[in-house]
């Protein structure tokens, strides 16, 4: 239970609080608005200084110059052992404790203690929410440190609301930021559930939301042309990865040639040679052709021309003087004779020239031939470098198909998987309602109970199994009335400290502001009233009210004396020091 709240600053108000049922009135002037109220009075601010002084991050209330120099602290009782808890807004990381630590099971020489100061020792804010993870509720560090475990702060929200988080929305919410699973992950934990079932619905979620974005940039998105389709892929990866097999086959059988280079420019030079030979073949065989015909068109001159010849040189230069016409055909027949052996000579020696290149054409082909085989059997080094070169590139562009192809077979392949997850979670979920049948009867049991005691037609707790995970509702009558809901949130509240208590975890205490009783029948507030009261005597808890004086049924409670219960400090906002902090701010 909470014994005490206090301040080092000056005007602070102190409240002392017993157990069982203890009202804060605040005192509302004539013509106040509510949100004056709020901060003239302090009632909510009382509120934030218990979630402050209980691991929660600074409040924009303590962030204010007017309050950062001076510390807040609560007496508190924790495993039967009563603490003192102080922290200011200066130093929030810091929290000062003080009491019997050990007894209670804070272990002092704990690394993550920062030492000590003549008020106490000085631990982190986090190590002390850790620590009243476990004292209060049991927690594990360790599961804590688990992502979308349950955690101190989570569950010590549904015991003491905050107006400023919107938590009298819902029954089932102590935020209006708080996402599903963190719903499904406090309350399974708080009822005695399997938690971790839940859990693993989020890390579904997790997995989906991903697997959403990565198929939205997979479709006409960034990823379109990275990712693409299986089909597709499968085309491309199966020519890829043959191109690299037959590249793969040919580094295999490869023989590398050290003179290869040397040896392809001698088979080039002698294919010159060879070449060069034919062409003058070929200028031969021309010239023996023109020399045959030649020969052939040499003829022996007609003796009777030749006499004419003469005859006619005779008339016409009578002065030379002219030889003998034997002598005459004698040398002519000298010329055609020499005519014809020359030109039979020309063309022997043209034919031999024609041998002589053949038979040097029949060795240059056989080196050649020689050269040539050599180079079909052997490569040369950089032929070798560059068939890896390529063999290295089509392997990486297959390599990284097969990637895209794996990875668009995720995309489509994820989905089904993931819906199957969510089928074994829903029956891991049935399972469990199965087994912790007594958890869920007693739950349903005290909030009709407690719900009975408000209203003639009692509400009813339902929670429901489903492909998102469970899902838990309240039925009342007229349930879509302010006054109603929050009934409705007054009664989960009471069966979570009921349940709580039985299991022997929970905090002790329970806090409602009173914006809890916004738009309540002044009727169902005193019932209300005597309802939290019964049950605090009953399983020994203690039970802290705010409310305004004008709200207060003070003849409606009927059950009970109940000034007995009104906390001796009255706040009020119609004066500037009449607040919890005895300061006006805004």
């Amino acid at each position: 239970m909470i014994h005490r709240i206090y301040s080092d600053m000056p005007t602070f108000k102190s409240l002392s609080f017993k157990p069982g049922l203890n009202i804060l009135l605040a005192e509302k002037s004539p013509g106040a608005s509510e949100r004056q109220t709020r901060n003239g009075a302090g009632k909510t601010s009382l509120i934030e200084i218990i979630h402050f002084l209980m691991g929660a991050d600074r409040h924009a209330l303590f962030k204010s110059d007017l309050f950062k120099e001076y510390y807040f602290g609560m007496d508190i009782d924790i495993r039967g052992n009563k603490l003192s808890v102080e922290r200011s807004a200066q130093k929030s990381s810091d929290v000062r404790v003080r009491g019997d630590l050990s007894s209670s099971g804070l272990d002092v020489n704990d690394q993550k203690s920062f030492g000590e100061s003549s008020l106490g020792i000085v631990i982190s804010n986090n190590y002390w929410k850790d620590f009243l993870g476990q004292a209060f509720f049991n927690l594990d560090p360790m599961v804590d440190e688990q992502k979308f475990g349950p955690n101190f702060r989570m569950l010590f929200a549904y015991f003491v609301r905050r107006q400023m988080s919107n938590a009298f929305i819902s029954p089932y919410k102590q935020s209006d930021m708080q996402q599903i699973w963190d719903q499904q992950v406090a309350i399974s934990y708080l009822l005695g559930l399997d938690w971790t079932i839940p859990r693993d619905w989020q890390l579904v979620r997790e997995q989906e939301k991903g697997l959403k974005e990565l198929r939205k940039a997979a479709d006409g998105g960034t990823l379109s042309e990275v990712i693409g389709t299986t089909a597709e892929l499968r085309t491309q990866m199966v020519i890829a990865e043959d191109k690299a097999r037959r590249l793969r086959e040919q580094l295999n059988s490869f023989q590398v040639l050290p003179q290869y280079r040397e040896i392809e420019i001698e088979a080039s030079r002698i294919g010159r040679q060879i070449g060069s030979l034919s062409d003058d073949n070929a200028i031969d065989n021309a010239l023996i052709e023109e020399l045959e015909l030649s020969l052939r068109n040499e003829l022996d001159p007609s003796y009777e021309d030749l006499a004419q010849l003469y005859e006619e040189i005779g008339v016409v230069l009578p002065e030379i003087v002219s030889r003998r016409f034997d002598e005459v055909r004698i040398f002519h027949d000298s010329i055609v004779r020499n005519r014809r052996t020359y030109l039979e000579g020309e063309i022997a020696a043209s034919r031999q020239r024609i041998e002589d290149r053949r038979r040097t054409q029949e060795t240059l082909s056989v080196r050649q031939m020689e050269l040539m085989s050599l180079l079909r059997s052997y490569g040369a080094l950089e032929q070798f470098a560059q068939l890896q070169t390529e063999y290295a590139r089509t392997e990486s562009e297959a390599e990284g198909i097969r990637k895209r192809y794996a990875a668009a077979e995720q995309l489509e392949g994820k989905k089904t998987q993931l819906g199957i997850e969510r089928t074994q979670l829903l029956r891991r979920l049935q399972q469990d309602y199965s087994e912790q049948r007594e958890a869920l009867q007693r739950a349903i049991l005290a909030f009709e109970q407690i719900s009975n005691a408000l209203y003639e037609q009692a509400g009813s707790l339902t929670i429901v199994k489903s492909i998102n995970g469970p899902l838990f509702d309240i039925i009342m009558p007229a349930s879509k009335s302010k006054g109603i809901s929050n009934m409705q949130i007054f009664c989960f509240d009471m069966m979570l400290m009921r349940l709580c208590s039985e299991r022997g975890i929970g905090l002790g205490f329970l806090v409602h502001d009173s914006h809890l009783f916004d738009g309540v029948d002044e009727r169902q507030i005193a019932k209300a009233l005597e309802v939290g009261n019964a049950i605090t005597q009953e399983i020994g808890i203690q039970y802290i009210v705010t409310m305004n004086s004008d709200t207060l049924p003070r003849t409606l409670v009927r059950e009970f004396d109940l000034d007995k219960y009104i906390l001796p400090t009255m706040l009020t906002d119609a004066t500037t020091t009449g607040g919890l902090f005895g300061i006006r701010f805004d």
